[in-house]
């Protein structure tokens, strides 16, 4: 890992160089999305077939052999042991709660001219989730997308996921099933997305699609961006862990690792204030990485992005923080709650030396869909405010037309949009 301090001359160009995330979009992975996308908006299921067949190595005939029901998603539930089963639910049980206190609610009030305005929430009509399938299989994802379009009361809740040879991962089908997902697409990469967005004779046109997946996804996303709605074209994974000394080496260096060992790209950072604190983490390091599975790609993470910063204190740390502004950031220190009000960018934080980041990316609540690249500068985690959307109420009484048509008029012939004006001028008495 790289090694900063923050007292050195060169620590500013250090850090923007670690931050440095190459995010131009390929020109071939455009040009092979564009065609994937257009080539199903033109022909549908034949074309999602097709590409099913080719990229994920399956046999399918027709697109009743990429169809999975509710009667299917029962069936892997059934099939799932005991404690995943108990699992699944439990942290469908922990999201749904915390998901129920971010519903937003319709308003409204009259003004003193008796003019009712107001705000009408409605959730949307279709949503689609995307669950990558490929290298592992994510049933904390379809939590994660699902629940918060249920509670939202999405009606209809389409889910796509690849299974490469045909593989089907009971426990990813059985969180669907947890989490109320309406049907199930055996269907990936970018063909997915396009028949989300657009719709084919069997797949339905959706209103917005929320999910991670790869780079061809990504690009999928972006393009068809407008057609529907999107969540997000997030990153690799990141983390920051902010520590005063006093939480166990060991279980820092393990949450550096839980990060690292997504991909090769992803970012582990720690901030200390000791430098004997930082050999020890780096030790505990060294020692704890002979025992993981996902070495060689830790490795490569910790090598390519990762990073150890030494700080003269904690409120420089807090400042470090903001302007890195992670995707998940852990203030391993003493009284976290107070050091967390100056936390000011941040997709999540999580506070104490018992909170592990993968504590939330599993079960703790709060959604592990997280803004990345520094975009927690101005976007926020995904929530059942993300399958709400808000109508303006504006009744206008007769008295209150009557001001109002004034000022509108006046306005209106400023722009030269005369009928504007003649249309608030008519209901003047």
């Amino acid at each position: 890992m790289k090694k900063l301090d923050t007292q050195s001359p060169d620590f500013q160009a250090g850090l923007k160089a670690l931050l440095a995330f190459e995010t131009a979009q390929n020109p071939e992975t455009e040009r092979i999305v564009a065609d994937i996308c257009a080539d199903v908006q033109k022909r549908g299921d034949a074309a999602l077939i097709e590409y099913t067949n080719k990229f994920d190595q399956t046999n399918a005939k027709s697109i009743d052999d990429l169809i999975l029901t509710q009667a299917d998603l029962k069936s892997a539930f059934e099939r799932i042991p005991n404690d995943v089963r108990t699992a699944l639910q439990t942290a469908a049980r922990r999201v749904e709660s915390y998901h129920q206190r971010q519903k937003m609610e319709s308003w409204s009030y009259t003004d003193e001219d008796g003019t009712l305005l107001g705000q009408q929430i409605t959730p949307l009509d279709r949503v689609g989730i995307y669950v990558p399938g490929g290298k592992a299989a994510y049933p904390s994802s379809v939590i994660m997308n699902a629940m918060p379009a249920h509670v939202a009361g999405v009606k209809e809740i389409i889910m796509t996921v690849p299974t490469p040879k045909g593989e089907r991962n009971d426990i990813v089908l059985a969180a669907a099933y947890v989490a109320g997902v309406t049907k199930v697409f055996t269907v990936g990469g970018a063909q997915a997305v396009a028949a989300l967005a657009y719709g084919t004779e069997t797949i339905p046109q959706v209103d917005k699609i929320t999910g991670p997946g790869n780079a061809f996804v990504a690009a999928a996303k972006r393009r068809v961006f407008g057609v529907v709605g999107i969540d997000m074209v997030a990153g690799p994974s990141e983390i920051l862990v902010i520590a005063d000394g006093t939480t166990p080496a060991d279980w820092v260096a393990m949450d550096l690792f839980s990060q690292a060992e997504h991909d090769e790209i992803a970012q582990a950072i720690l901030i200390g204030t000791s430098q004997a604190y930082l050999n020890e983490v780096e030790a505990a390091m060294n020692r704890l990485i002979e025992t993981m599975p996902r070495r060689d790609i830790i490795e490569a993470s910790l090598g390519n992005r990762g990073a150890m910063i030494l700080a003269k204190d904690l409120d420089e740390a807090c400042g470090i923080a903001n302007y890195i502004a992670p995707e998940h950031l852990e203030l391993s220190v003493e009284n976290p709650q107070e050091w967390a009000k100056k936390i000011r960018h941040a997709g999540a934080i999580f506070m104490g030396c018992y909170t592990g980041e993968s504590l939330g990316d599993y079960c703790a609540g709060p959604n592990h869909v997280l803004p990345t690249s520094r975009t927690a500068r101005f976007s926020s985690p995904l929530g059942t405010y993300d399958f709400q959307k808000r109508s303006s109420l504006i009744q206008v009484s007769e008295h209150g037309a009557q001001k109002l048509g004034e000022t509108a008029s006046v306005l209106a012939h400023g722009e030269s949009l005369t009928a504007h004006a003649r249309a608030a001028e008519f209901r003047m008495k």
